[in-house]
């Protein structure tokens, strides 16, 4: 019988010089490494805001350029007092006037804060000292004296500073023979954390205006949104020519307020300035792109 021959062996890791791996010596270490989760890419916040009057997502930097106007719809929002000089004043010929009054609290008035402590709360956030920011410069080579409110601080109220600041720049005009030029962004009247001394600056920015009108002064009004209570009711609705922003909410009370005072259905948009524009309490309508062109227009129609 033929003899079967044996197999040959089976090579292994040892036999063919290989070294085995060695064995894991704890769970942790035999658990594979998780992979670090690659951090999720947003989009960047700020890039994108939300037009109020048609509710599309408009891009931050396309309204920047258009001065703060919806694309979409042409909304006029809001435009800070630094701004406003940006846009309507030729380019470094602002001259500030008056930069260091400061307001005073001279009845230690408190609600939720100190009255002191809501001005320089106010003052660090707005970047502004008062609610009004005065001065000189150019309008298309036109020299005139410029003074606006910003509704940012304290809703842009008239308190002694504001009153003070806009007499002032009444009463150099006057001397130096300049039309006066003041944008009106006020959501608020005389500024209460200050009584009887801030009432007095309706009347006081008032006297100043009429003076002014004796003298052969032009004073051109540029009304925004808003513009109401005691701002409205004074030296706003007093210009000789009187422009409005499209769509700006004008009057002295809210329209809840005069419903429940009159008991009665209100007029649709009555306290706009299209509706303002029918009836003849404001000019003209002039869109934010075209202010500049139109006060220069006018100033030169005036002979001024």
């Amino acid at each position: 019988m033929c003899r079967e021959s044996p197999l040959p062996p089976i090579p292994t890791a040892m036999s063919i010089g290989q070294s085995i791996p060695p064995t894991a010596a704890t769970p942790e270490e035999a658990a594979p490494v998780a992979a670090t989760p690659r951090p999720k890419r947003g989009v960047p916040s700020g890039l994108w805001l939300r037009c109020d009057e048609c509710g599309e997502t408009v891009f931050r930097k396309e309204v920047e350029q258009l001065m703060s106007v919806c694309p979409v719809c042409g909304r006029h929002m809001y435009l800070s007092a630094r701004d406003r000089v940006k846009f309507v004043l030729d380019e470094g010929t602002f001259d500030e006037w008056d930069a260091d009054l400061m307001p005073a609290d001279p009845l230690k008035f408190a609600d939720k804060k100190p009255y002191a402590e809501r001005v320089v709360a106010e003052q660090k956030r707005t970047g502004l000292n008062d609610a009004a920011l005065t001065g000189a410069g150019m309008i298309r080579g036109r020299r005139v004296a410029f003074g606006v409110t910003d509704s940012a601080f304290i809703m842009g109220s008239m308190g002694s500073v504001v009153g003070e600041r806009l007499t002032r720049l009444v009463e150099r005009a006057t001397e130096q023979n300049l039309p006066v030029v003041i944008v009106s962004g006020s959501g608020g009247g005389a500024r209460m954390h200050e009584g009887i001394l801030s009432l007095m600056q309706m009347a006081k920015v008032s006297a100043a205006l009429a003076r002014y009108g004796e003298a052969g002064g032009l004073f051109i009004s540029v009304l925004t949104n808003p513009t109401m209570g005691g701002v409205a009711a004074s030296f706003a609705s007093l210009g000789d020519l009187v422009f409005a922003e499209p769509k700006a909410l004008i009057g002295f009370a809210g329209p809840r307020t005069i419903k429940a005072t009159l008991r009665t259905e209100l007029p649709e948009g009555f306290q706009t300035s299209e509706f303002l524009l029918e009836h003849g309490y404001i000019d003209r309508i002039v869109r934010r792109s075209d202010l500049k062109s139109e006060i220069a227009r006018t100033i030169d129609y005036c002979g001024k």
